[in-house]
């Protein structure tokens, strides 16, 4: 096991579930995050060289893991635009072939993106959101082991920040037919949280996925709480199209989306991988890749359509 600076791995193997353990190298997961919170990549703004370098470090994970591409090769370029600036978007797409369903996909999405350089200040975006990507990689390196029954489509997304455009360019011009889209997991901001609670948002718009969510939480190591996703809830704690399952939602396709509720950090440049608590990144990842072992295996059992 590789040692990070800072990280006491005997304190961290003390409390992560054996099931982590056999699922994915949380050295790995934690370098990823450093790497991509890097001073050298700027920020990570979309259309910037660290952009470029962080999708990079993206794509070189995609081809260790064996990751298939969609078409030519993993990138999705779109164009949008930010005020006046035309900007050159890019998405990061490869796939893991389904072992009894190739062609029902579940998309597993992060963005990479973040807020770049403000005022000569780097905003890092460690846990937002070097940590979801962070995230779907060791999805990555699990599923490459361990097929899933239905595919599932690694989607690291751009441009989040400026307004979900690598979520709405990903469903313009969609990788795979829309119907054969059956759930989108998305993960932004899964590293830190000062009560160990990582909310699952989601089932109040598809109330037939929460009992496979509520058997992962019975075992997480972690307090995995449901909310943030109800329209008559208090100004701002409706979630459901705060990150990049907001267009999925909206063109019908069922989302879960896991995420911690802010923290004093959040769009600051503060935002720094050392502020991350590896202990409870590594039980998050650890619950949100049980939900997903789960929702892949239940998948055919229901066909949830939203009711509100």
């Amino acid at each position: 096991m590789k040692r990070i600076p800072g990280v006491c791995w005997l304190c961290l193997l003390a409390v992560l579930p054996a099931s982590a353990q056999q699922r994915f190298d949380a050295a790995q997961l934690l370098t990823d995050v450093r790497v991509l919170a890097a001073d050298s990549l700027e920020g990570r703004r979309a259309g910037s060289a660290g952009a470029a370098m962080a999708r990079a470090y993206v794509q070189a994970a995609y081809e260790r893991y064996g990751l298939r591409p969609l078409g030519q090769g993993y990138a999705q370029p779109f164009p949008f635009t930010r005020g006046r600036e035309a900007v050159q978007g890019v998405n990061l797409l490869g796939y893991v072939p389904g072992s009894e369903h190739p062609d029902a996909f579940i998309v597993l999405s992060a963005h990479y993106d973040h807020l770049g350089i403000r005022g000569g200040e780097i905003f890092n975006g460690a846990d937002d959101n070097a940590s979801g990507v962070a995230g779907l990689l060791a999805a990555a390196a699990y599923f490459s082991r361990n097929p899933p029954r239905h595919s599932v489509l690694f989607a690291a997304l751009d441009a989040e920040e400026s307004g979900l455009q690598g979520a709405r360019a990903f469903l313009a011009q969609p990788p795979v037919p829309l119907e054969g889209i059956r759930l989108n997991v998305n993960l932004d901001m899964i590293s830190r949280n000062e009560r160990d609670e990582l909310f699952v948002a989601g089932t109040y718009h598809y109330p037939a996925l929460k009992p496979y969510l509520e058997e992962v939480a019975a075992r997480s190591r972690l307090r995995l709480r449901f909310g943030h996703d109800q329209p008559r809830g208090a100004a701002g704690q409706d979630w459901t199209t705060a990150s990049d399952h907001g267009p999925f939602h909206r063109a019908g396709i069922p989302f879960v989306y896991f995420g911690v509720e802010d923290h004093a950090d959040y769009h600051q440049p503060t935002d720094d991988y050392a502020r991350i608590d590896p202990s409870f990144f590594i039980r998050a990842v650890d619950t949100i890749l049980d939900a997903v072992v789960v929702l892949d295996a239940g998948l055919e059992a229901f066909r949830p359509a939203s009711s509100h």
